[in-house]
Parts: structure tokens; sequence; C-alpha cells
């Protein structure tokens, strides 16, 4: 199968790619910026949000482009992820909508921030939308995607993902490394999270699995609270935990991504469960061995 994917030179991207490859598909790399090649091998085309790409002879897309939440959550900040996400998925639709032979399935990024804070509740992909700029975000993200004229739309709400170069887990190192971890508020909301090799293989499994449509939570099947991860990150590095940084504090410097890292989501993926969908890495302990050992 030619599979198309945006955001190709990104963290998840890199590593759809890889899978891709490894399981014999042909892969069109769609960036702003093709001349920076992922594999000169491979073709690669221009996306941006002014324009549909050219999708011809993609018989599935992947759509992951979008500016990073990590930062300051600026107005302008805001905007750009905003419009990175709600555009850049509009010309995705447009482009399928413009096409004669159309892709059979388009698989969206989302984010579990679709999600209210659910407090000990489990969360399965029935659950309800929750407020606040990240869920609208992610609102009119899935309903631009549910726009594409294909025969499935599958929209991965995508929560923490572990890798060992980049995302989260990169972020985090540093100061875990250097003794610094903390448990953020109570660390008692839970966390959800998916290694980055399973967040591919998902990706690949919504493709090829022709049952597969609609929203799919991409987590692990065993979150765990935000004060568990810390300690089990800081058992693996071999290095204390014992700091703990206030919520007002985090809401002081973070601002509103603060309450995305405060907010319990104890996110399930039901439906990858139901369409048998095997996790190769479903509790944190093996996952942040393989990862940093």
């Amino acid at each position: 199968m030619i599979i198309g994917v945006t955001g190709a030179t990104g963290f998840i991207g890199r590593a759809v790619l890889r899978h891709a490859h490894e399981r014999g598909h042909e892969v069109i790399a769609f960036t702003r910026k093709p001349d920076r090649a992922v594999d000169r091998a491979m073709e690669t085309r221009f996306f941006s949000t002014d324009a549909p790409p050219n999708l011809s002879g993609c018989e599935a897309v992947v759509h992951l482009a979008g500016e990073p939440i990590a930062g300051l959550w600026t107005p302008a900040k805001r905007r750009r992820i905003m419009e990175s996400r709600v555009q850049g998925t509009r010309r995705v639709a447009e482009a399928i909508a413009a096409m004669q032979n159309k892709p059979e399935v388009l698989v969206s990024a989302s984010a579990v921030g679709f999600y209210a804070d659910g407090g000990e509740s489990e969360l399965t992909e029935s659950a309800r939308e929750g407020r606040g700029f990240l869920a609208e975000t992610t609102a009119r993200w899935e309903h631009e995607a549910a726009q594409a004229n294909t025969a499935r739309v599958g929209r991965l709400r995508t929560s923490i993902v572990l890798g060992r170069r980049g995302g989260a887990l990169g972020a985090m190192l540093p100061a875990f490394r250097a003794g610094l971890g903390a448990i953020m508020g109570s660390g008692r909301q839970w966390m959800p999270w998916i290694h980055l090799e399973d967040h591919a293989r998902l990706v690949l499994f919504a493709i090829e699995d022709m049952s597969v449509s609609g929203p799919l939570n991409a987590a692990a099947p065993w979150p765990i609270r935000q004060a568990g991860f810390a300690k089990e990150l800081g058992r693996t590095l071999h290095r204390p935990v014992f700091l703990h940084a206030p919520a007002f504090a985090l809401r002081l410097i973070l601002r509103g991504l603060a309450d995305e890292l405060l907010e319990s989501k104890r996110v399930l993926p039901a439906a990858a469960t139901e369409h048998g969908f095997g996790f190769k890495f479903p509790e944190l302990e093996p996952a942040l061995c393989d990862l940093i050992g």
C-alpha cells in the first residue's frame, strides 16, 4: 500500500515511517521542508496549511502535522496550535475531496485532551468532551478530519508518547537525571501514556484493519498516577524523587498547559482492545526499561 504521511520528519512521524517500511508499505513523506529528506530513497512532497497537499497516488493517509503543545501557551502559541491542527486537517480533507481515486482511509492525529477531567472514572472513546482550549481545539480538529470523503476515518486520540529521542520523556530526562524530578500537584491524577513503538504500530493497525474507524485512544492499557510515573522513572534512573511542584506554581509558570498536567485522565484503549490490537508495552516499568535501560 502507498501511504502518505504528513509531519513525517517529526518525533512520531519518523517512527511511523520506519514501521510502515518494515511492514512492506511504500511511503510518501509530506513535510514543510522537503529538502530535508527523511530518506533519500523516499518520495518527499511539500505540506503547509496554505493549500491542499498533492495526495495523488496515496492509498492511505496519516495526518500527524501540527504545532507541538509543549512550551508556554502565549496567545501566539495558542493560535499556532489551533490553526496548525484545524487548517492543516482541513487542507488534507480538501485534497482528498478533489481526488478522483481517493484514499481508502485517513488516520488523523487527535489527543486525549478531548476528554474532560475524569477523576477516578475510566475514559473510553465514548467519554464526554471536555472544556477549555485543548478540548475545543481537539473537537474542531476531529470535526475537520470527519469531513474527509474516505471510506474510513480514524481519529487517533494520543496520550503522552514516550520515546528514546524527543517527546515528553526527552524533556523530562535532564531534570530526573539530575535528581530534580518532581511530583506535580497532588500526584494522584491519572496520567495516560504510550510507548512510541506501540503508537506507530497502532497507526499501521488502523490502516490495515478494515473494521477500524472513528475515535481510537492511543494509550497503554495500564495508565498510572503522576506520582507513580515520577517515582518509576526515578527508580529506572536510580535517582530519588522527593520534590513537589504545587499546582499554583505550575499554573503561574505554565499557564494553560498546567491544567492538562494536573487533570486526571484515566484513559483506556477500549476500541483498540476490542479490535484485537496487542500492546508490546502495556505497563510502564518494561516500557521505561526498554527506552532508557
